[in-house]
Order: C-alpha cells, then structure tokens, then sequence
C-alpha cells in the first residue's frame, strides 16, 4: 500500500516476522478463547497478514495475498474475518485510506493513527478522548467507536 517514497531506506519496517508473528497469532488465539470466540483458520490467515504487513492494506490485497501459493481468496471470505477482527479489536479501518491494519494497542480504545503523505505509514497511538467521551456520556450519547486519523508526513520522509 505504502506510496513510493525515494527515500525507503530510511523507513523502519513495523510488520511482525518470524517468531514475533507466531507470538501474536497466538496471543491472539487465546484471547479469542477467552471470549468464547474462534480464530478460524481464514481470520487467522488475514490477521497473519495484517501483522506482517509493513503498510495498511486494503481489502483487495488481502484477497490477492490470502493463499500460501499465491491462489485468492473468495472476497466474502476475507470481509467476513475484516469485520470479525474489528468486532474483536483485532483490526482497524483507516477510512481514509480505505485500509486495515492490525490492532498494535490492546484492549477496547479510541484508534488514533498520523498518517503520512508520502509513504503511507500510519502509526498508532492512543489519544486522551476523556473529556470529550464524558461531554458525550453528559448528553446521554453511547460512543461506540472512535477513530481519530490525521495527516502529514513522518520522520523519515521529513528527513529524505
């Protein structure tokens, strides 16, 4: 997903590899079982994705990657494990970019990601909302989801 930058080498890579990706799917097995929830194998191969990811990705590219010898997956197939992964906190949809990318704060919160121009990076962090929730709660609003995005350009596209 990430924009052609001229300046690549100066990135660093946020996609989990190796042991790490096998920790974090099985971290995330377990949370699912204390749920009473599953992580059926076509979730597991769409979170294994995501988190291997060094970008957003979008819908497409996941169906285009879905198979381990190279073979797509049927759309509905990787939406439905999209919408099971945003129910569970596993994923987020970066609206703006129309993307997924993989929950790296755990625990039910607001997403905020500063997402850059040039290479398509979006990092995650968790904005202090408690003010703003508790206006909200004041008038009888329910917030079920919040999800902050702001744009410009990060370090090391700053620097290239």
């Amino acid at each position: 997903m990430a924009n052609a930058c001229d300046h690549h080498q100066h990135h660093v890579h946020h996609g989990l590899k190796g042991p790490a990706l096998a920790r974090a799917l099985t971290a995330s097995e377990a949370r699912c079982g204390a749920t009473g929830e599953r992580l059926t194998a076509p979730r597991r191969r769409v979170l294994e994705l995501l988190l291997a990811a060094d970008a957003p990705m979008k819908a497409y590219d996941l169906i285009a990657a879905f198979g381990d010898r190279g073979e797509p997956a049927k759309p509905p197939t990787v939406y439905r494990a999209l919408e099971f992964l945003e129910r569970l906190g596993f994923a987020h949809r970066i609206e703006s970019l129309n993307s997924y990318v993989p929950c790296r704060i755990e625990g039910g919160h607001a997403a905020a990601f500063l997402i850059c121009d040039c290479c398509g990076e979006a990092a995650e962090f968790e904005p202090d909302l408690g003010p703003q929730l508790a206006a909200a709660d004041a008038t009888g609003y329910a917030v079920r989801a919040i999800t902050l995005e702001a744009r410009g350009l990060c370090a090391a596209c700053r620097a290239g």
